[in-house]
């Protein structure tokens, strides 16, 4: 079928005689990236809407069998660009456990400090988004100034805006600017300011809020069954955050809270433990959650080695296989990696939150209005590099 083909089949579905076949997409402003659905609609209901994906395949799996361990870092950024720092940390990871190398506590703490910001930074674009996509501009250029205040903090840790190539096999990069502390607490008490202020603008609109309670709800059971995790699996209900349940890294040290759906958009107006709003406000929790994880680091900062001094410039892990995992912005990254003993990886291969959700929404379109395909594919907060990889 064409991209550009519209029409009306006589072939298909219960519907036979109305059912309207139609893209959105690859190029659809509210898909967030380069991705296409088959929406099969009578009318402006639709019956389902089918994902099609692989516009934007880069075969970075691939890249990652012909280059160095060292040497895949700055591609592992492009496996989310939004959220680069996570994509660096379950790469470094999944080597450093085929090496047996242990990071140093700064290094774990520089981790957690630049992960939490970055989680920050995606959800803003999440949050504005969202809004945007149904029809709220105002919230997005809020979001949007408080995001490039991250990116200059992290430009001043790393040297990057986007994709960051921080992290190292056995820590990161770089130590903290001598100034950089004070100025990232800083930013912190204003941004908890911030969000009370994002919150009185667009989360407890009216308008909003009844616009996305009770939306595309996704059951507990549903979101287990179809594999969501991160923000989408704990909006339907389930406590499942992989920082608290399968503790890595600096983890351990902070409290903190993962927050589940609750029916955030209330019952008066129809709001459902798993609907859109719910995924929206777990987000806006989230990003208090990381700003007091990053106050925590902070104030705990331990002296030392930001990287293992005997992290190996060319790295030769013995043959074995292993898998690391993350809480990413987006749910759980993991990284399979299968060593033959060389200075390249035999096999790699890269789980992501987004590809998992994507299986979702033709099961969750159904009988949704055509306008509310926009909500749903905003309220999962998919992106299309972790789609195709």
């Amino acid at each position: 079928m064409a991209l550009d083909q519209i029409f009306i089949t006589r072939k298909f579905g219960p519907n036979a005689e109305q059912e309207m076949i139609l893209n959105m997409g690859p190029q659809h402003p509210s898909t967030h990236g380069v991705l296409n659905f088959i929406v099969h609609a009578d009318g402006e209901v639709m019956e389902k809407a089918v994902p099609e994906v692989g516009y934007l395949h880069r075969s970075l799996e691939k890249i990652g069998e012909m280059v160095s361990y060292a040497g895949f870092m700055p591609y592992s950024d492009r496996v989310d660009y939004l959220a680069a720092m996570f994509a660096n940390e379950g790469w470094a990871l999944a080597v450093e456990k085929l090496l047996g190398l242990e990071v140093p506590p700064r290094g774990q703490y520089l981790r957690a400090i630049s992960c939490e910001l970055n989680r920050i930074a995606s959800h803003l674009i999440a949050l504005g988004s969202t809004a945007m996509d149904i029809g709220a501009v105002t919230p997005f250029p809020y979001a949007l100034r408080e995001r490039e205040s991250i990116n200059d903090l992290i430009e001043a840790l790393c040297g990057a805006r986007l994709t960051y190539n921080y992290h190292r096999i056995g820590g990161v990069a770089y130590d903290v600017p001598p100034d950089w502390t004070p100025l990232c607490r800083a930013w912190l008490d204003h941004f908890e300011k911030v969000l009370d202020e994002f919150d009185r603008l667009i989360s407890t609109n009216e308008i909003f809020l009844k616009r996305l309670a009770g939306l595309a709800v996704i059951p507990a059971a549903m979101a287990i069954d179809y594999g969501l995790s991160g923000p989408n699996l704990r909006a339907s209900g389930v406590d499942f955050d992989l920082r608290k349940a399968h503790p890595y890294g600096a983890y351990p040290d902070f409290q903190f809270k993962a927050p589940i759906g609750r029916a955030y958009a209330g019952l008066s107006r129809g709001g459902k433990v798993g609907d859109c709003y719910d995924r929206y406000y777990c987000r806006v929790l989230e990003c208090r959650e990381s700003a007091t994880i990053v106050r925590q680091a902070l104030d705990k900062l331990p002296d030392g080695d930001f990287i293992n001094p005997k992290a190996p410039k060319k790295a030769k892990p013995p043959a074995g296989e292993t898998q690391s995992r993350v809480e990413s912005v987006r749910g759980e990254m993991a990284y399979y990696v299968v060593s033959d003993g060389s200075e390249r990886a035999y096999r790699l291969r890269v789980r992501t939150g987004s590809f998992t959700a994507m299986g979702i929404i033709e099961e969750v379109s159904k009988g949704l209005m055509i306008a509310d395909l926009v909500a749903l594919i905003a309220s999962l907060d998919v992106v299309a590099p972790e789609i195709d990889r």
